[in-house]
Order: structure tokens, then C-alpha cells, then sequence
């Protein structure tokens, strides 16, 4: 790995706010270079080579999230948390990270003045985009593996590494939000300590959420070689993508409930704990998983021209063509 490249990553890791972390440095790297490590030999290999740099930049999204930056922050907060508590008034879930907003403001209009204390978090940094941005971030990550094939086929080595390196940061992206999905508390409203209906009586400590991601990872010392064993083989070869980040995102939601059961216990103050350890090491595997998987699937897409679109989606005459957002959905 060349050494301007892992000083940056080094520096943009040390530079993270400690307040902003999400799973901590500990699983975010863990998740990152395991989901590399995995990819076959029929897949985007030459990540490889940049797996270093990946895993030291796996917690760069959050140190864009500093109140001091409050325009990047504004723009960036959203990416790492999908509450869907907040918006079950919603469905299908639109296919447009506008038409999405747009349609939270609508319902806060709808509820402001019947209920207001719902309508506070009726909008897009109490909601969340989480898989706006992993979607956004993948199709970049698509057109980047065009250019390093094309430059592959040229011979253009120089080329070549140039799109490697954008592939390589957009990677660091996906993963980052991926990452983030495969914590249940961050597809929750619960996020910091329970919200709303207590019957179980889960703590309401917004402590809670660093002490699982953070202090526990840390404390019971996550590697690499924990998860390895339970990343199969490369799976979501077809489908809708967005669809199968949507399932992704519910299946980690429905588990928030079993992250409190276990604080209830010892508040995750035990390392060896045994059931917290799997909760970590399933989660984490399966957030590996879907990386791997998601760089896997576009780099087979990579191999295809893009798709023509006609009209184009910013045309007025496309059918699906929303004057709210001046597009048409995907």
C-alpha cells in the first residue's frame, strides 16, 4: 500500500469525533477487511491491495458529521441511521432519497398541530437515509469498476490505479453505511436508550448505545478472524438492490429488542458474556457479508455497459418524471 495513502487514512481515523462513533473504529474495520478478505477470485480482487487504507479510513464518514461542520453535517447525519418507527406511516418506501423527504414533510404539515411531539422527529435527521446513501454509494462504487475494466482492457496502468483508488474511497463509504445498518440500534429509534412504550422496562441511558458498539467490541477484543467462518459464499447475485438493502436494514431492526434484553442483564459490563458475544459476532458477519456481496454484485455489473434510460430521468416527458424533485424515481 502506498504510503501517502495509509498516512492520510491514519490521520482522517485519529481526526474522527469520539462522540459520533458508530460500532466504534473496532467492528467498523473488522466488518471492512473481512468483507475484502472474502471476495472470491472471480471478483473486484484488486481491492486487496487497498484493504489497508479501507480498513484505517472505516470511520472517515463520521468526521464528516462535526457540529463545526454544520453544512456537511447537516448533509451527512442522516446517512447512518434508517428509525423506521418513524415513518410506518410510508409505504412502499419511495425509490428517491427527495421524494422521501418530501414525504416526510408532508406528514410533519399532516400532524404538526394534532401532535406535535411526533411531528418534532417527523423529519429527515430523525428518519434517517441510511439506505439512500449505501445505494448511492454502490452505484458510484459500479461506475468506478467500469473505469478500472476499461483501463485494464487498454493497458492503461496508470489508468488503472487512479480508478482503483476512487473505487477504493467509495468502498470506504458503502462499507461505513453498511456497517452502520448491521447494528440494530442504528435502524431504531431506540438508537440511544428506548423510546416510547416500555413494557419490558429496557434502560433509556443513552449511554447504551456506545457501551454495545464501542466499549463491549473493545472490551471482548473483535478480530477478523471471529467472523471470517460465518461469511458464505457470495450471494445476492440478482434482484433489486435497493430492495435487498431495505430487507437487510429490517432484518437488523428486528433485533433491537434483543440488544436491550441482553443490557437488562449486566449491562453489557461482561466481555465474556457469551450471548452478547454472539449478538456482536452474528451482526458483524452479517454486515461483512452484505459488503462483500454488494462489491461482488457490482463488479459483475461493472462488466456491462450502463443501461440507456429513455427518456432521461430529468426529461418531462419521462412518465415517472415527479416535478417535486425534478426527476424520475429509479
Amino acid at each position: 500500500m502506498r504510503p501517502i495513502l495509509l498516512a492520510a487514512a491514519l490521520a482522517a481515523l485519529t481526526l474522527c469525533p469520539k462522540a459520533a462513533l458508530a460500532w466504534g473504529g473496532t467492528a467498523h474495520t473488522v466488518i471492512d477487511r473481512a468483507a475484502i478478505e472474502a471476495i472470491p477470485d472471480d471478483g473486484p480482487v484488486f481491492l486487496r491491495k487497498y484493504e489497508d487504507y479501507i480498513g484505517a479510513s472505516s470511520l472517515l464518514p463520521d468526521s464528516w458529521r462535526g457540529d463545526a461542520e454544520n453544512f456537511s453535517k447537516i448533509e451527512e447525519d442522516p446517512n447512518h441511521g434508517w428509525f423506521r418507527e418513524q415513518f410506518a406511516f410510508l409505504r412502499p418506501i419511495p425509490r428517491s432519497r427527495y421524494e422521501f423527504v418530501i414525504a416526510l414533510y408532508k406528514q410533519y404539515e399532516k400532524i404538526k398541530d394534532s401532535d406535535p411531539e411526533t411531528a418534532a422527529r417527523t423529519n429527515v435527521r430523525w428518519t434517517g437515509t441510511l439506505p439512500y446513501a449505501a445505494i448511492e454509494a454502490y452505484d458510484r462504487i459500479v461506475v468506478c469498476m467500469r473505469r478500472v475494466r476499461a483501463a485494464n482492457l487498454a493497458g492503461a496502468d496508470a489508468d488503472a490505479a487512479v480508478a482503483e483508488q476512487n473505487c477504493a474511497f467509495d468502498v470506504i463509504r458503502l462499507g461505513h453505511y453498511i456497517g452502520d445498518g448491521a447494528n440494530p440500534m442504528h435502524d431504531s429509534v431506540s438508537s440511544d436508550g428506548w423510546r416510547g412504550p416500555n413494557p419490558h422496562g429496557y434502560t433509556t441511558d443513552r449511554s447504551v448505545h456506545g457501551r454495545f458498539e464501542s466499549r463491549f467490541v473493545d472490551g471482548m477484543k473483535l478480530t477478523v478472524a471471529d467472523i471470517a467462518p460465518r461469511i458464505g459464499k457470495p450471494g445476492r447475485t440478482s434482484g433489486d438492490m435497493f430492495d435487498a438493502v431495505l430487507a437487510y436494514l429490517d432484518t437488523s431492526g428486528d433485533k433491537v429488542g434483543a440488544v436491550f434484553a441482553l443490557e437488562k442483564r449486566d449491562g453489557f459490563a461482561n466481555f465474556a458474556d457469551r450471548d452478547v458475544r454472539e449478538m456482536v459476532y452474528e451482526r458483524t458477519a452479517a454486515g461483512a457479508t452484505m459488503l462483500r456481496d454488494m462489491l461482488c454484485r457490482a463488479w459483475a455489473e461493472s462488466a456491462s455497459p450502463p443501461a440507456k434510460v429513455e427518456p432521461s430521468p430529468i426529461d418531462f416527458a419521462n412518465p415517472r418524471f415527479n416535478p417535486e424533485t425534478g426527476s424520475a424515481p429509479d
